[in-house]
């Protein structure tokens, strides 16, 4: 009796490996599929439903590319629930498509709703391209527009390229503090954080740390910790700046690239890290999402002519002049500026802007800003009258300002006395003792990831870009 009932589970053993086993598929492999298959399972949300009465045609997609994977399926597959924003989980084979348009179809032989949708209460309509405008208004769904399906995945190919790129080239990776008590762009635009009994309490009560912390507006003081270990490092994270701006170039939240290089005394070593990073992640997302950045230029800025723009510019070097040198072009324009150029003064967006178009509408470096516009750890050039830093800002068109760095003071005598004038000096002892113990010549230079990504998109409102969009639905405050 044991002897037959083995044999007999050996048999049905046998047959269920005989059985096709099923593969689950992504959508994006599926159309990439070279060869048919015969058991295929695909998961994802329905983009649209077309039922005839021979045959249901479904559209999906997960997430995973702009393109839909069509299924053809028999009517009889189809049910109430089965709708446009439903869940669903379609098994069947994977054939050759008929139609030109795609590579490969799923002919359906199960459809499972994973997940209805009420299409009569989901704001997002079926074969109807909305405005980011009213999308804005639905930070929890919007991410399943096309638009800002595509956003979310260049963001996440542009992140991987800036890793990359860093790492190919010899760069730690350092994970710098969120909750700090620098304030390294000293224009004391920062968040202050404390325990909410802080807050409710009286403000002469002890702090959470003891010291006033605040989120950090840039991780570049901590990088200049790492670098006088590692020779190059480089961090990638979340920044906060205090501006009272609801202007559609500004963030509260957003994210920097910093990087900083040990034994360099040439500000053009920072200027040539800027450019091939810029060239080297641009070229990246323009290879690998060529759809989700063509449908950014062909239907959000279509008037700007981006994609041609951006062509031109990986191919040629960018232009060099000096801050003297942008305010007399300033002065000698026929534009009338709202700011009036002046030596000593911030270059404003709008300068920024007629600068690149002055230049060829090609990116910029303006380099030696006046000593006295930057923050203290900026190197002096000792040049006389006019008294610079080395200091360097990148210029894009459209924009204006997108990269900022500069060669940092290394010299403990320098250091010490500008900290001493600016009454900063109990505040950055530990920044005076990098200098004393090992000092070499280094610099840095920041880009915001979102000001990049608005450039490259040609997205005029760079609230646009990022994945949720603050203080615009009570579920997302």
């Amino acid at each position: 009796m044991l002897g037959s009932r083995a044999q007999g589970g050996w048999r049905a053993l046998r047959r269920c490996s005989s059985l096709p086993r099923v593969v689950r598929l992504r959508v994006r492999e599926a159309l990439g599929a070279r060869e048919a298959a015969d058991a295929v399972r695909v998961q994802g949300w329905v983009r649209s439903v077309r039922s005839q009465k021979e045959v249901l045609f479904l559209h999906i997609n997960d997430g995973s590319s702009l393109e839909h994977l069509q299924v053809v399926a028999n009517p009889s597959l189809e049910n109430r629930d089965l709708t446009f924003g439903s869940a669903v989980e379609v098994q069947g084979k994977l054939v050759k498509s008929p139609h030109r348009k795609q590579n490969m179809e799923l002919q359906a032989e199960t459809i499972r709703v994973v997940g209805p949708c009420d299409i009569w209460s989901f704001p997002l309509k079926m074969k109807e391209r909305h405005p980011l405008e009213y999308v804005r208004q639905f930070p929890h769904l919007r991410c399943r527009n096309n638009t800002l399906g595509s956003l979310l995945r260049i963001r996440s190919e542009a992140t991987a390229a800036i890793h990359s790129f860093f790492q190919d080239n010899g760069y730690v990776h350092i994970h710098t503090p969120i909750i700090t008590s620098n304030d390294c762009e000293g224009a004391g635009e920062l968040f202050q954080i404390g325990a909410s009994s802080e807050v409710r309490e009286s403000a002469e009560k002890t702090h959470f740390f003891n010291v006033p912390a605040f989120l950090t507006v840039s991780g570049q003081l901590h990088l200049e910790v790492m670098a006088g270990a590692f020779t190059h490092v480089f961090t990638f994270g979340p920044t906060f700046r205090a501006e009272n701006s609801q202007s559609r170039r500004h963030l509260a939240e957003f994210y920097m690239v910093e990087a900083e290089l040990s034994f360099t005394e040439s500000l053009q070593d920072i200027m040539q890290v800027m450019e091939d990073l810029f060239k080297t992640v641009t070229s990246t997302v323009l290879s690998k999402c060529p759809r989700d950045v063509e449908l950014f230029h062909k239907y959000v800025a279509p008037t700007q002519k981006t994609k041609d723009r951006l062509e031109q510019i990986l191919k040629n070097k960018f232009v060099t002049i000096s801050y003297s040198e942008a305010v007399e072009i300033l002065k000698q324009a026929s534009q009338t500026f709202t700011f009036k150029p002046e030596w000593g003064c911030d270059l404003q967006t709008e300068h920024e802007k007629y600068l690149v178009k002055h230049c060829g509408e090609v990116p910029v470096f303006v380099i030696n800003y006046p000593y006295d516009l930057k923050p203290f750890y900026m190197r002096d050039n000792e040049d006389g009258p006019q008294h610079t830093v080395a200091a360097v800002d990148l210029l894009v068109p459209g924009i204006g300002e997108l990269c900022g760095g500069s060669l940092r003071e290394e010299r403990l005598p320098f250091l010490e006395s500008r900290l001493q004038r600016l009454g900063l000096t109990d505040a950055y002892q530990w920044y005076l003792d990098l200098r004393k113990f090992g000092s070499v010549p280094h610099g840095g230079f920041g880009m915001g990831f979102e000001r990049y990504l608005q450039y490259i998109l040609g997205v005029d409102n760079i609230k646009d870009v990022i994945p949720f969009p603050r203080f615009s639905h009570s579920c997302l405050l």
